[in-house]
């Protein structure tokens, strides 16, 4: 259980902060810029989520996802350790995978395949939904960056998550953009 009884605590003055295993790095780490771009995300989708809250079902998937984004940023946070930790550190499951997997299924269902690239637009959910995407597309970037990195592990899983997340939000988007009729296309050299 988290408990926060006090927000600020002047650690961070030196400009570290704390990773969950006690460790302190500096607070543009790209450990800990990964999982920050992660809370980026989540607090764009939270913003999508002001338009699109009248589709009860697509409100509970993300609902569910801002709960995951929390899931990965603590795993992100709690880099595998060889000292003994005092608690099980928590980590993204293949479970979150799938049912994301699923939930993309489902929005994909009743949409009509693509001729086009689509322009972020359409309807302000879509243009928010976006926006999220962007924002969870470069977070995948940063875990990659950060598993490339030598002593540094990110769980593959959580990086096959992230992606999953940037796929949901681009279907969803469509979803929102009237199943597909809303949205703007992209017109290859169309200003030339």
């Amino acid at each position: 259980m988290v408990v926060l009884n006090k927000i600020y605590t002047k650690t961070g003055d030196d400009g570290t902060t704390a990773l969950g295993t006690g460790e302190r790095r500096l607070k543009y780490d790209r450990r800990v810029s990964a999982y920050g771009t992660v809370d980026e995300a989540n607090a764009c989708i939270g913003m999508a989520r002001l338009h699109t809250g009248a589709d009860a079902d697509l409100d509970r998937m993300l609902s569910r996802i801002q709960n995951d984004m929390f899931d990965l940023g603590a795993d992100l946070a709690t880099p595998e350790s060889e000292e003994k930790l005092d608690y099980e550190p928590l980590r993204i499951t293949d479970a979150q995978v799938t049912r994301i997997e699923a939930d993309i299924d489902a929005l994909n269902a009743g949409l009509q395949p693509l001729r086009s690239f689509v322009l972020p637009g359409g309807s302000e959910a879509a243009a928010a939904l976006h926006l999220a995407r962007t924002v969870s597309r470069r977070a995948e970037r940063d875990m990659v960056e950060l598993a490339e990195q030598p002593g540094e592990h990110v769980n593959p899983v959580a990086l096959r998550y992230m992606n999953r997340v940037s796929d949901f939000l681009f279907v969803a988007a469509r979803v929102v953009n009237d199943n597909g009729a809303g949205d703007v296309l992209w017109v290859p050299g169309k200003n030339r």
